[in-house]
């Protein structure tokens, strides 16, 4: 596959979460995810995520689920 090039995305859960005054505990209870996997999102922008939990956060912060990440080139 000559020509693709490896794309990332960075999230920006915490961004957006901040910019609406919404905690960590309280995303967590919108968004029915574990407390964990919220501080992970938190703490580590690049980490591996499903889209069905990028889904719920974006339920839990009412925002389209394309305002939580960036695409960067890697």
């Amino acid at each position: 596959m000559v020509g693709l090039k490896h794309m990332r995305i960075r999230l920006r859960v915490k961004e957006v979460s901040e910019q609406r005054g919404i905690s960590m505990v309280q995303l967590s209870r919108l968004s029915e995810l574990q407390y964990d996997t919220i501080r992970g999102m938190f703490n580590n922008p690049q980490r591996d995520v499903s889209i069905l939990t990028l889904e719920k956060v974006a339920h839990g912060l009412k925002v389209d689920i394309h305002e939580l990440y960036t695409v960067f080139d890697a």
